[in-house]
Protein backbone atom coordinates (compact mmCIF):
# COMPACT_ATOMS: atom_id res chain seq x y z
CA UNK A 1 0.00 0.00 0.00
CA UNK A 2 1.37 3.58 -1.00
CA UNK A 3 1.77 6.23 1.65
CA UNK A 4 1.14 9.93 0.42
CA UNK A 5 2.18 13.29 2.45
CA UNK A 6 4.62 15.88 2.56
CA UNK A 7 7.06 13.62 4.27
CA UNK A 8 6.77 11.00 1.31
CA UNK A 9 7.37 14.02 -0.99
CA UNK A 10 10.28 15.31 0.66
CA UNK A 11 11.85 11.46 0.72
CA UNK A 12 11.01 10.76 -3.04
CA UNK A 13 11.98 14.32 -4.09
CA UNK A 14 15.02 15.73 -5.37
CA UNK A 15 17.24 18.52 -4.63
CA UNK A 16 14.16 20.87 -7.17
CA UNK A 17 11.29 20.30 -5.21
CA UNK A 18 13.51 19.97 -1.77
CA UNK A 19 14.59 23.31 -2.84
CA UNK A 20 11.05 24.63 -3.88
CA UNK A 21 9.15 23.38 -0.44
CA UNK A 22 12.07 25.33 1.63
CA UNK A 23 11.17 28.42 0.01
CA UNK A 24 7.78 28.35 0.46
CA UNK A 25 7.89 27.37 4.05
CA UNK A 26 10.24 30.41 3.88
CA UNK A 27 8.10 32.67 2.70
CA UNK A 28 5.07 31.47 4.92
CA UNK A 29 7.03 32.15 7.78
CA UNK A 30 8.32 35.28 6.39
CA UNK A 31 4.57 36.77 5.85
CA UNK A 32 3.55 35.62 8.69
CA UNK A 33 5.99 37.57 11.01
CA UNK A 34 5.58 40.54 9.13
CA UNK A 35 1.84 40.17 9.55
CA UNK A 36 2.19 39.70 13.22
CA UNK A 37 4.91 42.76 14.10
CA UNK A 38 2.90 44.68 11.83
CA UNK A 39 -0.64 44.46 13.36
CA UNK A 40 1.14 44.74 16.84
CA UNK A 41 2.77 47.94 16.02
CA UNK A 42 -0.69 49.48 14.19
CA UNK A 43 -2.35 48.23 17.57
CA UNK A 44 0.26 50.78 19.51
CA UNK A 45 -0.19 53.39 17.09
CA UNK A 46 -3.66 53.54 17.53
CA UNK A 47 -4.10 53.19 21.28
CA UNK A 48 -1.52 55.92 21.51
CA UNK A 49 -3.32 58.26 19.22
CA UNK A 50 -6.57 57.23 21.16
CA UNK A 51 -4.91 58.77 23.95
CA UNK A 52 -3.64 62.22 22.16
CA UNK A 53 -6.85 62.76 20.82
CA UNK A 54 -8.27 62.70 24.24
CA UNK A 55 -5.45 64.25 26.60
CA UNK A 56 -2.75 66.17 24.23
CA UNK A 57 -5.08 69.35 23.12
CA UNK A 58 -6.36 69.49 26.45
CA UNK A 59 -3.21 70.39 28.10
CA UNK A 60 -2.75 73.99 29.47
CA UNK A 61 0.72 73.75 26.63
CA UNK A 62 2.82 72.00 24.35
CA UNK A 63 5.64 71.67 27.68
CA UNK A 64 3.08 69.78 29.79
CA UNK A 65 1.51 67.85 27.02
CA UNK A 66 4.29 66.47 25.43
CA UNK A 67 4.56 63.58 27.85
CA UNK A 68 1.43 62.17 26.03
CA UNK A 69 3.03 62.05 22.74
CA UNK A 70 4.98 58.88 23.99
CA UNK A 71 8.42 58.22 23.81
CA UNK A 72 11.33 59.79 21.83
CA UNK A 73 11.33 57.80 18.37
CA UNK A 74 7.73 57.49 17.88
CA UNK A 75 5.15 58.82 15.59
CA UNK A 76 4.36 62.17 16.93
CA UNK A 77 6.27 62.60 19.30
CA UNK A 78 8.40 62.78 15.98
CA UNK A 79 5.96 65.55 14.59
CA UNK A 80 6.59 67.31 18.10
CA UNK A 81 10.35 67.55 17.82
CA UNK A 82 10.35 68.22 13.78
CA UNK A 83 8.27 71.04 14.66
CA UNK A 84 10.15 72.60 17.33
CA UNK A 85 13.26 72.20 16.02
CA UNK A 86 11.94 73.68 13.05
CA UNK A 87 10.47 76.97 14.77
CA UNK A 88 13.49 77.62 17.14
CA UNK A 89 15.72 76.50 13.99
CA UNK A 90 14.27 79.20 11.86
CA UNK A 91 14.36 82.05 14.61
CA UNK A 92 17.96 81.56 15.97
CA UNK A 93 19.28 81.60 12.40
CA UNK A 94 17.95 84.81 10.63
CA UNK A 95 20.72 84.96 8.57
CA UNK A 96 20.57 81.48 6.59
CA UNK A 97 18.71 81.16 3.55
CA UNK A 98 15.61 79.42 4.78
CA UNK A 99 14.29 82.74 6.36
CA UNK A 100 13.36 84.00 2.92
CA UNK A 101 10.69 81.29 3.58
CA UNK A 102 7.12 82.46 5.43
CA UNK A 103 7.74 80.38 8.65
CA UNK A 104 4.94 79.15 8.05
CA UNK A 105 6.14 77.30 4.65
CA UNK A 106 9.28 76.60 6.76
CA UNK A 107 7.58 74.67 9.90
CA UNK A 108 5.11 72.85 7.34
CA UNK A 109 8.19 71.70 5.46
CA UNK A 110 9.62 70.55 8.79
CA UNK A 111 6.50 68.74 9.51
CA UNK A 112 5.76 67.35 6.12
CA UNK A 113 9.68 65.65 5.70
CA UNK A 114 8.61 63.99 9.43
CA UNK A 115 5.22 63.21 8.54
CA UNK A 116 6.64 61.64 5.58
CA UNK A 117 9.42 59.51 7.09
CA UNK A 118 6.65 57.97 9.48
CA UNK A 119 4.38 57.15 7.03
CA UNK A 120 7.56 55.58 5.88
CA UNK A 121 8.57 52.99 8.52
CA UNK A 122 4.53 52.52 9.29
CA UNK A 123 4.69 51.15 5.57
CA UNK A 124 7.74 49.28 5.93
CA UNK A 125 7.83 45.63 4.86
CA UNK A 126 4.06 45.56 3.69
CA UNK A 127 6.28 45.60 0.29
CA UNK A 128 7.72 42.20 1.28
CA UNK A 129 4.09 40.46 1.81
CA UNK A 130 2.76 41.89 -1.64
CA UNK A 131 6.13 40.56 -3.41
CA UNK A 132 5.01 36.79 -1.80
CA UNK A 133 1.56 37.19 -1.78
CA UNK A 134 2.45 37.08 -5.84
CA UNK A 135 4.83 34.94 -6.22
CA UNK A 136 4.11 31.97 -3.94
CA UNK A 137 1.67 30.85 -6.67
CA UNK A 138 4.20 30.47 -9.37
CA UNK A 139 6.61 29.02 -6.95
CA UNK A 140 3.95 26.13 -6.13
CA UNK A 141 3.18 26.18 -9.63
CA UNK A 142 7.07 25.42 -10.62
CA UNK A 143 6.95 22.75 -8.18
CA UNK A 144 3.63 21.15 -9.80
CA UNK A 145 5.47 20.86 -13.22
CA UNK A 146 8.68 20.05 -11.82
CA UNK A 147 6.86 17.27 -9.95
CA UNK A 148 4.63 16.39 -13.00
CA UNK A 149 7.87 15.68 -15.32
CA UNK A 150 9.02 13.41 -12.74
CA UNK A 151 5.91 11.32 -13.05
CA UNK A 152 6.03 11.38 -16.45
CA UNK A 153 9.94 10.33 -16.69
CA UNK A 154 8.83 7.44 -14.22
CA UNK A 155 5.65 6.21 -16.51
CA UNK A 156 8.35 6.50 -19.69
CA UNK A 157 10.63 4.24 -17.95
CA UNK A 158 8.34 1.69 -16.58
CA UNK A 159 6.17 1.19 -19.72
CA UNK A 160 2.99 1.59 -17.78
CA UNK A 161 0.40 4.11 -16.96
CA UNK A 162 -1.90 2.77 -14.49
CA UNK A 163 -3.70 4.53 -11.70
CA UNK A 164 -1.30 3.09 -9.30
CA UNK A 165 1.79 4.71 -11.34
CA UNK A 166 0.38 8.36 -11.89
CA UNK A 167 -1.59 8.71 -8.91
CA UNK A 168 0.73 9.16 -6.09
CA UNK A 169 3.57 11.07 -7.96
CA UNK A 170 0.50 13.62 -9.34
CA UNK A 171 -1.38 13.86 -6.62
CA UNK A 172 1.95 15.30 -4.47
CA UNK A 173 3.07 17.17 -7.08
CA UNK A 174 -0.40 18.54 -7.31
CA UNK A 175 0.32 19.54 -3.40
CA UNK A 176 2.74 21.86 -4.72
CA UNK A 177 0.18 24.43 -5.89
CA UNK A 178 -1.79 24.19 -2.51
CA UNK A 179 1.11 25.14 -0.92
CA UNK A 180 1.28 27.88 -2.96
CA UNK A 181 -1.92 29.02 -2.46
CA UNK A 182 -1.57 28.54 1.26
CA UNK A 183 1.36 30.69 1.31
CA UNK A 184 -0.15 33.90 -0.76
CA UNK A 185 -3.73 34.03 0.49
CA UNK A 186 -2.46 35.13 3.56
CA UNK A 187 0.23 37.51 2.39
CA UNK A 188 -2.37 39.03 0.19
CA UNK A 189 -5.27 39.72 3.09
CA UNK A 190 -2.49 40.90 5.25
CA UNK A 191 -1.27 43.20 2.82
CA UNK A 192 -4.46 44.49 2.59
CA UNK A 193 -5.40 44.67 5.70
CA UNK A 194 -1.96 46.10 7.17
CA UNK A 195 -2.30 49.01 3.83
CA UNK A 196 -5.64 49.87 5.14
CA UNK A 197 -4.38 50.37 8.45
CA UNK A 198 -1.50 52.17 7.58
CA UNK A 199 -3.38 54.86 5.84
CA UNK A 200 -5.90 55.21 8.59
CA UNK A 201 -3.19 55.95 11.35
CA UNK A 202 -1.28 57.87 8.65
CA UNK A 203 -4.56 60.24 8.11
CA UNK A 204 -4.80 60.78 12.15
CA UNK A 205 -0.93 61.99 12.27
CA UNK A 206 -1.88 64.20 9.24
CA UNK A 207 -4.43 65.76 11.22
CA UNK A 208 -2.37 65.87 14.08
CA UNK A 209 0.23 67.71 12.26
CA UNK A 210 -2.35 70.24 10.62
CA UNK A 211 -3.28 71.29 13.94
CA UNK A 212 -0.16 71.48 15.50
CA UNK A 213 1.27 73.09 13.01
CA UNK A 214 -1.68 76.07 13.63
CA UNK A 215 -1.13 75.66 17.37
CA UNK A 216 2.81 76.92 17.07
CA UNK A 217 2.38 79.58 14.38
CA UNK A 218 -0.11 81.20 17.10
CA UNK A 219 2.29 81.74 19.56
CA UNK A 220 0.79 79.18 22.03
CA UNK A 221 3.90 78.09 23.90
CA UNK A 222 6.36 81.21 24.05
CA UNK A 223 8.30 79.58 27.15
CA UNK A 224 9.22 76.59 25.38
CA UNK A 225 10.11 77.89 21.78
CA UNK A 226 11.51 81.21 22.95
CA UNK A 227 10.37 82.91 19.87
CA UNK A 228 12.35 85.95 18.92
CA UNK A 229 10.11 89.08 17.52
CA UNK A 230 10.02 87.52 14.08
CA UNK A 231 7.89 84.81 15.59
CA UNK A 232 6.13 87.38 17.62
CA UNK A 233 4.78 89.18 14.60
CA UNK A 234 3.58 86.08 12.87
CA UNK A 235 1.50 85.45 15.92
CA UNK A 236 0.05 88.87 15.92
CA UNK A 237 -0.68 89.11 12.59
CA UNK A 238 -2.42 85.48 12.80
CA UNK A 239 -4.14 86.31 16.30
Amino acid sequence: MQTFGLGVLWQQGDAVSRATLLILLGMSCLSWTLILIKSLDLLRFSRQAARVDTHFWESHDLESGAPILGQPGSPFHALYLAATQAMAHHTAHPQHLHTRLDLGDWLARGLKMALEETAARMQSGLAVLASIGSTAPFVGLFGTVWGIYHALMAIGASGQAGLNQVAGPIGEALVMTALGLFVAIPAVLGYNALTRAARSQVAKLTRFANGLHALLLTGANPAALKPGPRLQAVAARSA
